[in-house]
């Protein structure tokens, strides 16, 4: 039998225990190739994680020009030199064989290899031939959250003042618009206000549909050695599956899917009936808490038992830890964000921080957390669904100041409406207003919801599809061209974390055969498009990622986001600084709103704020008279039932998650014999007892059902509350005989092909999280594999 690696079977490593108050010890974690010692490496290159949010600091070990290890930087202040399994195994993707080298054009139905000359020359004459005949609003631009600031600031560019399209947004549309969303409605602007040093004297630690043992598995460590340590931190997890979080913690709450609200506006309840608030917090940097107050006041913990489904002694517990907190740290993510009142839920976790007075001191921290290495960049750029530099779209004279930076008329950036988002984006193609949809480092084929829906759009013959990736995905399968990428270790650049720290990733080695970094494909293109200023000058003048993030300083400068205090000499120096960074504070900034709220005044914020229900904005004149100090909005959210509700014969609630062995849906993990070893396949999560009750046990085939499609998986019993059902969404087809879809009966690999075309009215997030499904027995042969030696940790 095979023994598989110590970090696959324990993903977080030996602890160091600490006390609060004290710095974390360093720990150095590595991985090498087989039979090879530091001594054999030639350079080790500085960078950082591309696998997950946390920015674990690394360096790449590089032997005759090949990458053969990794190990973790002791000097940076996320990750003191550890690393997660992703980390330590994910860098041997880049050596897979079926890496893309040359470009694909579609010719006669197939896809065939050609020069970059023929597969750029057929993107130009297409988008010529749509903004000529069609205008700008026929052309789309689909990113990721794993590019470089550099390559996302060049992106927005050439897409909004070169194009002139509305239509730019990126896979973080899935992950992190919600926390964007509710940062900018309680504070007015993005930008997350606590940072993960707050973990090191929290006296409460509260994570809100947040598994982040496996999503971000440093930050766990570093949760694991607190707890291990000297006064470890009071733990309070809500989750309805028993994650490795939810076994530490001191509360478990396993809510009902879609019912976070209800749960939140109870935990408000408790807190204020109970007088644990800071009044004069509350009083001179808050308004709202009246009607805050109003709304929660029938909410008790009683009444959100019959809806959550969670006893009531166990809210009243967790109100109790929350509220008797010195030092209280919360975080958020894809638990609350994917759900059913994702940002109304988000803005909750706010409203608590803010009644308490927790912000701005150590220990007193609020992350609304990213999914993704690099989804940070993607707000800050404007890649995502905004403008650069946290500008609002709505106030002219921030539109006029992005002119004034670009040097192009006010006229010429789109901002007659809000930026499109990407679920919009995919009706506007299937409805063919759209005709051309550029998609960069993501996988639409198997991320998005109801899979079948999907296809069939990126399958019309009017639309014109250009997949940038680096390898032939699900999506890539589909497309008119194919443009082969480089990835991390063979480009140079920066990206930001979750906790706005902004790492230096360098150029180790070369990319395979004629593979291009995104930001020379980006610059190629706006070249070939020629497109100018208002003074007749090239629009882009930067030609490399240093001189890019010289650009994107000027655009960052006077913003919540400023970056001119950092430069690539800076960051060689040491490692990650996180932002703003200026010449006032040249060492970056620790937390946001140290000393009242910062970014909320009206001639400043990013929005003026919408309807928590409806998604409707705020118009700017309300906004004024309700806030006309620039103070955090304390906003109140009513409990709503599900859109999908349960039946007879959907008697299941369905959610989707992650495993701590793969990235999204698998282009590069699956690809990692360690990482792909530990989780082959698809599995369905229940509950022991709602098993038993379907005639069902642990390792039976099922199939997992919805009104959109159907799942086959292998079934575990674990931990989680009855009436659920759970499944990981990073599984496709790539690696299956049936290529991008799935078999004949019906049933696929791909959690989405479940899931349900419903998103937030707020954030536009879909919802992964709220679909009604049944579980019944599958025979079918050949179904997912069941060895106990590769199941992926639950």
């Amino acid at each position: 039998m095979t023994t598989r690696p110590e970090r696959i079977d324990n993903p977080w490593g030996p602890r160091t225990p600490y006390a609060p108050g004290t710095p974390w010890p360093d720990r150095t974690d590595s991985h090498l190739a087989p039979g090879l010692s530091e001594q054999d490496v030639d350079r080790w290159v500085q960078s950082a994680s591309l696998l997950h949010s946390n920015g674990d600091a690394m360096d790449i070990a590089v032997r005759e020009g090949r990458i053969v290890g990794v190990r973790g930087r002791t000097t940076d202040r996320v990750n003191r030199g550890r690393l997660g399994p992703k980390d330590l195994y994910g860098w041997q993707a880049n050596h897979a064989p079926d890496r893309l080298t040359r470009p694909l054009v579609r010719d006669g139905g197939r896809l065939v290899e050609c020069d970059w000359e023929t597969a750029m020359g057929r993107i130009v004459t297409r988008s010529k031939e749509l903004l000529e005949h069609q205008g700008p609003g026929s052309i789309g631009f689909y990113t990721t959250g794993q590019l470089f600031l550099e390559e996302y600031y060049t992106l927005t560019v050439l897409a909004r003042a070169g194009i002139g399209t509305n239509h730019l947004d990126g896979n973080t549309r899935l992950c992190t618009a919600t926390a964007a969303e509710a940062l900018k409605e309680t504070f007015g602007c993005d930008g997350q206000p606590g940072s993960y040093e707050d973990i090191d004297h929290a006296d409460v630690l509260a994570l809100f549909g947040h598994n982040m043992a496996e999503t971000q598995t440093v930050l766990w460590m570093r949760v694991l050695d607190r707890l291990a340590g000297a006064t470890p931190p009071r733990l309070v997890c809500v989750d309805p599956r028993r994650t490795p979080v939810a076994q530490r913690a001191e509360v478990h709450l396993g809510p009902r899917s879609g019912t976070n609200v209800a749960l939140l506006n109870a935990l408000l309840h408790e807190v204020i009936r109970t007088g644990r608030i800071d009044r004069d917090y509350i009083d001179a940097h808050t308004v709202g808490f009246e009607e805050l107050a109003a709304r929660v006041k029938p909410c008790t913990p009683q009444w959100a038992a019959g809806i959550c489904d969670v006893p009531a002694a166990a809210i009243e517990h967790a109100a109790e830890i929350i509220g008797g907190a010195q030092r209280l740290t919360s975080t958020v993510l894809q638990g609350v964000y994917q759900s059913h009142q994702a940002t109304a839920a988000a803005v909750q976790v706010n409203n608590l921080h803010l009644i308490r007075g927790m912000l701005g001191r150590p220990g007193r921290g609020l992350l609304q957390m990213n999914g993704q290495p690099s989804a940070e960049n993607t707000r800050e750029c404007g890649a995502n669904g905004d403008l650069p530099g946290f500008r609002n779209w709505e106030n002219d004279k921030h539109v006029a100041d992005l002119a004034r930076i670009w040097n192009v008329t006010p006229d010429r950036i789109p901002h007659y409406a809000p930026p499109t988002h990407a679920m919009q984006m995919f009706r506007y193609a299937e409805q063919g207003s759209l005709r051309m949809l550029w998609i960069s480092g993501t996988n639409p084929a198997v991320s998005l919801p109801e899979l079948s829906r999907i296809r069939s759009i990126l399958s019309q013959e009017r639309l014109f599809v250009v997949v940038q990736d680096l390898f032939l995905t699900e999506t890539a399968q589909l497309a008119d061209v194919v443009l082969p990428a480089a990835t991390w270790g063979e480009k140079t650049g920066t990206l930001t974390n979750a906790d706005r720290t902004v790492h230096l990733s360098e150029k180790a080695v070369e990319p395979p055969g004629e593979a291009r970094t995104d930001l020379d494909i980006f610059l190629d293109y706006a070249a070939r498009m020629d497109f100018r200023d208002k003074d007749g000058e090239p629009l882009i003048t930067w030609r490399d990622p240093e001189s890019a993030f010289a650009a994107w300083q000027r655009c960052s400068a006077g913003r919540p986001c400023d970056y001119t205090g950092l430069s690539y000499a800076k960051l060689r120096e040491g490692s990650g600084i996180q932002w703003p960074c200026t010449e006032q504070a040249p060492h970056g900034t620790a937390r946001l709103y140290t000393d009242g709220i910062t970014f909320a005044a009206a001639d400043i914020c990013e929005t003026y704020g919408k309807d928590l229900v409806t998604g409707a904005s705020v118009d700017p004149v309300e906004y004024r008279s309700l806030n006309p100090d620039g103070k955090a909005v304390l906003k109140a959210a009513e409990y709503l039932p599900p859109h999908e509700g349960t039946s007879a014969d959907f008697p299941l609630q369905l959610i989707t998650g992650r495993t701590v062995y793969h990235f999204h849906t698998r282009t590069k993990t699956g690809r990692v014999r360690e990482l792909n070893a530990a989780a082959p396949d698809v599995w369905a999560e229940m509950s022991p007892a709602q098993a038993a009750d379907l005639g069902l046990s642990d390792g039976d085939m099922v199939r997992v059902s919805t009104a959109r499609g159907a799942v086959r998986a292998r079934l575990r019993t674990t931990g989680m509350r009855e009436g659920m059902v759970f499944m990981p969404f990073h599984y496709g087809y790539w690696d299956t005989p049936g290529g991008y879809r799935p078999a004949e009966d019906g049933a696929g690999r791909a959690a989405n092909e479940t899931t349900i075309s419903d998103w937030d009215p707020v954030s536009k997030q879909p919802m992964f999280k709220t679909a009604a499904a049944r579980v019944t027995r599958d025979d079918t042969p050949g179904g997912p594999q069941s060895d106990e030696a590769t199941r992926g940790r639950s």
